[in-house]
């Protein structure tokens, strides 16, 4: 089975498309992302066939965010499909919330710090607190590990400094806005190679339309799964 850091994003608008694309990267790829732009094109029913017909593990990226009550209601649900990760906001009343709801599962709450494709100017945009961007992603992931998250999701850049931090023991760091080297950087503004990602200390990659949009999808993953092993 594959290198299961390599979490492959199903980012394509319905089910259907998604199987394709399964179906391509066959045993090469064991791990995959379900957001929340296929949630009305099959979504859920999609990551009930991929892990219980095909073995899969699957990461529900929802990123959940309400009051608390609602997100523990939510997420109790999901978690009846005995998925591998689901992702909330990294605000502490959301995370209790959520490992309220996950309760006697299996199923990874993983906090959202800041959104790889934001900059400081699109914080200033949404009136956000001042400062640099690392640093508030490592206090946010901070904050989350203290609400009982099992992991944040941050990017690459922020890896080591959040790995570093007393709480982060035993907690997972997943990471988006990662580009194979040579490949475009997308909708992503702090980006990273798959080995720099897991060397600053990053636990699983991310990784989308850079391996199923090329032209041999299995080679595309091949080479980050070397990339991984090299380090």
């Amino acid at each position: 089975m594959s290198d299961d850091r390599l979490i492959v994003a199903l980012d394509v608008p319905d089910a259907l498309s998604a199987l394709k694309i399964t179906d391509q990267l066959g045993d090469a790829v064991s791990f995959y992302k379900i957001g929340l732009g296929m949630l009305t094109g099959g979504g859920l029913a999609l990551a009930n066939e991929l892990k219980h017909e095909h073995g899969k593990r699957i990461f529900l990226d929802m990123k959940l965010f309400d009051i608390g009550i609602t997100v523990e209601k939510a997420v109790r649900g999901l978690a009846q499909f005995d998925l591998d990760f689901l992702t909330v906001h990294g605000d502490p009343h959301v995370i209790r919330a959520a490992k309220e709801g996950a309760a006697g599962k299996d199923l990874k709450i993983l906090g959202v710090t800041i959104l790889t494709s934001l900059d400081r100017a699109d914080l200033d945009d949404g009136m956000m607190v001042a400062g640099d961007v690392p640093d508030i992603v490592v206090e946010r992931a901070a904050r989350a590990f203290e609400a009982g998250a099992d992991g944040v999701i941050a990017s690459p850049n922020e890896a080591a400094a959040i790995r570093a931090l007393p709480n982060a023991a035993g907690r997972l760091i997943v990471t988006p806005g990662v580009r194979p080297t040579g490949a475009d950087k997308g909708d992503q503004k702090r980006i990273a190679t798959p080995a720099q990602a897991v060397a600053s200390g990053a636990d699983h990659i991310v990784v989308g339309r850079p391996i199923w949009s090329a032209d041999d999808p299995v080679a595309a993953a091949r080479a980050v799964l070397d990339e991984l092993a090299s380090v």
